[in-house]
């Protein structure tokens, strides 16, 4: 079965003869010219991958990528004109797996597509809820709550808490986590690291600064508490 890919570009220069040159390579591929018209394909219908243009005529391409990233893991590349590298960032954070500028080469671009998919595929579906002391993050819904209570993380923080409480009991190194939570290929600060944790803090720690749930190990990583670690709390 041929991998659906969806082309959210305004610009039928770009978005037909790409979506031709897509269906050449194997994929089958829908072009939406806009967000509305994206996330009404999107929810009617399930697709392998989407390629997102950040200038949209309706709306800002990172809302959209929100909107998605909200309601499925599904992997995101971003078209843009803009090639900063506080886009790139940007674009990164709100939960894309990769960047590229226009304009761009077919051939890299179905490269990047190629290797975004592998690298999905290869990671283990979790689905379920995971519970551990207060906090309750469910995979499928992507919601968390702490003593029941709802917390609000954007996508970044979703997908960090998840890799840690997956990972609970354990130390995960600093490259493991940028690898698996951002991108193998990320050349940006792994400083993002150490803010996205520290907001993470804040959202589900009674006291931020003594944290409970996420431990730093210095030189290494971080570490989120076992169930045994709150013993009575768990």
């Amino acid at each position: 079965m041929r991998q659906r890919i969806l082309v959210v570009e305004d610009e039928t220069g770009i978005s037909e003869p790409l979506a031709e040159h897509l269906e050449r390579e194997g994929f089958q591929a829908e072009v939406a010219p806009d967000g509305a018209t994206a996330m009404a394909a999107f929810r009617d219908r399930p697709f392998d991958l989407v390629l997102l243009d950040l200038m949209l005529p309706d709306r800002d391409g990172r809302d959209l990528a929100r909107e998605i990233r909200g309601e499925s893991p599904v992997p995101i590349i971003m078209l843009t004109a803009r090639g900063e590298e506080v886009d790139r960032v940007v674009g990164l954070e709100l939960g894309a797996d990769d960047y590229v500028v226009k304009p761009f080469s077919v051939r890299e671009l179905v490269a990047r597509i190629r290797a975004v998919l592998r690298r999905h595929e290869a990671r283990p579906s979790r689905r379920g809820v995971v519970q551990i002391g207060a906090i309750r993050l469910d995979r499928d819904s992507r919601t968390v709550t702490r003593n029941g209570e709802p917390v609000e993380l954007a996508a970044k923080e979703f997908d960090l808490l998840q890799f840690l409480m997956d990972n609970a009991g354990r130390v995960a190194r600093r490259e493991e986590i940028m690898d698996e939570v951002w991108d193998p290929h990320w050349f940006g600060p792994t400083k993002t690291l150490d803010v996205h944790v520290s907001w993470l803090r804040k959202k589900i720690e009674d006291d931020p600064a003594l944290p409970r749930y996420i431990s730093t190990v210095r030189g290494v990583g971080f570490r989120f508490a076992s169930r045994e670690d709150l013993g009575a709390d768990r």
